[in-house]
C-alpha cells in the first residue's frame, strides 16, 4: 500500500493565475490591456483632430486678411458679436457663455461700444442692469465678416479634388455633433455664477 508521502508526490502541481504553476487564461475582452489600448487610440485621434482644427482655424484667420480688414475686428470681438446676434445679453451672461472673465468681456464690450457695433439696452428683468445688443452697424460688420470667410472657404474647397471635397462634406455632421458636445454648458459654482451675473 503506497505511503501518504508517495501519493503527495504523484499529485500534479496546481496551475492557474494565482499560483504561478501554469500559464492560466490570458486577458479577455475588457481587460486593462484592452482599456489602455483604447485610451491610447482615443488620445491619438483627439491629438490629430486638435492639430487639424488648429491649423484650419489659423489658416482661415491668416488668409482672410486679404479680403477683410482684420485689425478692425479681432476674433475675440467677432465671437461676442456672433453670440449677441442671437439675443441681447448682460455682460455676466456673455462672460459665462464665452467662458471669459467678466472684466475681460467688459473691455471687449467697451471697444465694441466705441465702434458703434453694440449699444446698451435696459434689462426688462432688472432695471439696475443693462443688456448689450447689436446695432445695425454691428449686424452689417458681422455679415461682412461672414461673407469674407465664406468666400475664402469656397475658394479653398474648390481647389480640392472632388474626392477630398466629398470627404470634407461627409465629415460635417459628425463635426457638428462634436461641436455640440464641446459646447455643452459646464455647471459653475454658485458663487461664480452670482459674480458673473452682475
Amino acid at each position: 500500500m503506497p505511503q501518504p508521502e508517495e501519493q503527495h508526490q504523484d499529485r500534479p502541481a496546481p496551475s492557474g493565475p494565482d499560483t504561478g504553476g501554469g500559464p492560466g487564461p490570458g486577458p479577455g475582452p475588457g481587460s486593462r490591456a484592452d482599456t489602455d489600448s483604447e485610451a491610447a487610440v482615443a488620445a491619438r485621434q483627439a491629438r490629430r483632430l486638435t492639430d487639424v482644427v488648429t491649423r484650419l482655424r489659423r489658416a482661415l484667420r491668416s488668409s482672410i486678411r486679404t479680403d477683410y480688414p482684420w485689425e478692425s475686428l479681432p476674433m475675440a470681438q467677432v465671437e461676442l458679436l456672433q453670440t449677441l446676434a442671437a439675443a441681447p445679453m448682460r455682460v455676466g451672461e456673455l462672460a459665462a457663455r464665452q467662458r471669459l472673465a467678466p472684466n475681460t468681456v467688459s473691455g471687449l464690450v467697451g471697444r465694441l461700444l466705441e465702434a458703434g457695433f453694440v449699444d446698451r439696452q435696459p434689462d426688462p428683468g432688472d432695471r439696475r442692469t443693462a443688456r448689450i445688443a447689436l446695432t445695425e452697424a454691428g449686424h452689417r460688420q458681422l455679415a461682412d465678416w461672414q461673407r469674407a470667410h465664406e468666400r475664402r472657404m469656397a475658394a479653398a474647397l474648390a481647389s480640392l479634388s472632388p474626392a477630398d471635397r466629398g470627404l470634407v462634406m461627409q465629415a460635417l455632421p459628425g463635426l457638428e455633433h462634436l461641436a455640440d458636445a464641446l459646447g455643452d454648458p459646464v455647471e459653475e459654482p454658485a458663487g461664480r455664477r452670482s459674480a458673473a451675473g452682475a
